[in-house]
């Protein structure tokens, strides 16, 4: 890091403050729920859109799409491109529901539907899911990109992150995170466009890079036997997981439920879309890339993990790579600041309102304030055990999300479709999935000893096993409904497609003016897709 990448690290610094004062302040609306949680649900579809990627995309995703790419090639996209797809889904289908209930969470919107135990599951497990995955997977990322990148002592530069962090989500609420995410999605895609460019310079070109590596590292569609990415797992498996995460995670629908009507939800989920056919190019890339440099003998490549850092170290002069820096921390503080939000929204309305019904509006503002300091405390707390953690049992917390999301993605989409679902049903579907996703995990920690059905069960590749697990949970859902009392049908009012009542006049006038745009672009996405994953395949 020269003096010069050092000061454009201290102008992202500066950019990320004024963006989060200036939103603040434009509004008081902080002062409200409404407004710290969900920033007054007047946002526009830009800022809601941006902030759908930026929040996606951490520091960790970044290295390791890289290191991916670099070891196996462009397939680790398929989730980045299968993702536009399941955006549409959130913004058509998905979208008006939530916005009719007037939730401000997705366990709010089961207890709507089903009743409050649902509620409480998929709070709980939230919660927890958000405070030992993407808080430690994040605060762990902004240490290491300050060590590798910047020379900075691991722990000094985690602390630097979650403070910084921590301070403009504490006071600025959702309005705050979602002004820094749109300001940070530009810095985030210009340190990925600054990388690939002078990559593909340094190999010689496109077809210098296709001749270096082959063809068969930029085929999407791997066979149904490949370890990670099956064909059968990303048609099938990937939209199940994609569901989950786009369409019922408070993370991420969160800053959907902050649009300011309907029109502004669906056209933030249609850009989402096309931000997020950018990482094959820009963050797979350059994993590519690097493995071809090294093959080469132009860099170093010790492990895959290390290919952004060494493209940096290699290619990126004075000045360049403090954007890639900036673009690091972008997309880390994006992320860490959503997680910060969203888990103290949960902790607010799920847990606090549940024990205080009556809480009034300030007091539940300042319980979120108190939530999001303590998620920062439990963040700094964490720093000194993150060495403590294997890198295999790493691996297993994260894929934790992967065996418990298909139960609660089949509740939501049968949920949805199916009137005579009811609550007994959703609490089978949910525990009999955390069971089976569980036993999955312990089963998969024990591998080495595990024998007969045990160890077939174990071995399933998770988006297989995701397939399976989704099918068994609707079934579960659908037998115990059947068996069992209908729900209420007065209740369910917007709740499903049968009880969806008609809008205001003047919701439909706006409706029908935008749709046929929003149908354009909706379709040019899809052809984008269509493209893409025609000339990437073998």
């Amino acid at each position: 890091m020269t003096t010069l990448d050092w000061a454009v690290v201290a102008l992202y610094f500066v950019l990320v403050f004024v963006v989060a004062i200036v939103a603040t302040r434009r509004s008081k609306s902080t002062e409200s729920a409404d407004g710290f949680f969900l920033a007054g649900r007047n946002t526009g579809w830009f800022v809601v859109g941006a902030s759908l990627f930026a929040s996606n995309i951490g520091a960790e995703h970044l290295v390791g799409l890289a290191g991916t790419g670099a070891a196996s090639g462009v397939a680790v996209a398929q989730f980045e491109i299968m993702a536009g797809l399941v955006l549409l889904l959130l913004g058509w289908f998905f979208v008006p529901f939530y916005l009719r209930s007037g939730v401000f969470t997705m366990p709010e919107f089961l207890e709507r539907r089903y009743s409050s135990g649902p509620r409480m599951y998929l709070a709980i497990i939230s919660v927890v899911s958000y405070v030992l995955t993407k808080i430690s997977v994040t605060v762990a990322a902004g240490g290491i990109v300050f060590e590798a990148l910047m020379g900075i002592n691991f722990w000094t530069g985690a602390t630097i992150v979650v403070l910084a962090t921590g301070v403009y989500t504490l006071f600025g609420g959702l309005r705050a995170v979602l002004y820094t995410d749109a300001m940070q999605m530009f810095v985030l895609l210009l340190g990925a466009i600054v990388v690939t460019v002078l990559g593909l310079n340094a190999i010689g070109g496109w077809d210098a890079l296709v001749a270096t590596v082959g063809s068969e590292r930029f085929d999407l569609w791997q066979p149904s036997s490949h370890p990670d990415f099956p064909w059968t797992g990303i048609l099938f498996g990937a939209p199940i997981l994609g569901v989950w995460y786009w369409c019922t995670d408070q993370f991420i629908v969160q800053r959907v439920l902050a649009a300011r009507n309907l029109v502004e939800a669906r056209r933030a989920t249609i850009f989402a879309g096309f931000l997020k056919q950018t990482p094959l190019f820009l963050f797979v890339l350059p994993g590519v890339i690097a493995y071809a440099l090294a093959q080469t003998g132009q860099l170093q490549l010790d492990r895959p993990d290390h290919a952004l850092s060494a493209l940096a170290a290699e290619l990126l002069p004075a000045g360049l790579r403090g954007i890639l820096v900036a673009g690091l921390l972008a997309a880390l503080m994006s992320s860490l600041s959503s997680v910060f939000n969203s888990c103290a929204t949960l902790v607010t309305m799920d847990l606090y309102k549940h024990w205080r019904p009556q809480a009034s509006e300030h007091q539940l503002v300042v319980t979120g304030q108190i939530a999001t300091v303590i998620l920062v405390l439990f963040g700094l707390a964490w720093i000194p055990f993150m060495q403590l953690i294997s890198g295999q049992i790493y691996t297993y917390l994260q894929s934790v999300q992967a065996y418990i999301s298909p139960p609660i993605a089949a509740v939501f989409l049968v949920g949805l479709l199916w009137p005579r679902a009811n609550a007994k049903g959703a609490i089978t579907a949910l525990a009999l999935g955390f069971v089976l996703g569980f036993g999955r995990l312990l089963l998969e920690l024990n591998a080495p000893i595990a024998w007969g059905p045990a160890a077939l069960f174990a071995e399933i590749n998770f988006l297989h096993f995701a397939v399976l697990l989704f099918a068994v949970s609707v079934v579960a859902l659908i037998v115990v409904s059947l068996a069992t009392a209908p729900p209420d049908r007065a209740r369910l009012q917007d709740l499903t497609i049968a009880t969806l009542k008609p809008t205001s006049p003047a919701e439909q006038a706006r409706e029908r003016v935008s749709r046929r745009g929003d149908v354009a672009l909706s379709i040019l996405l899809l052809l984008i897709i269509a493209a893409i994953w025609t000339i990437f395949s073998g």
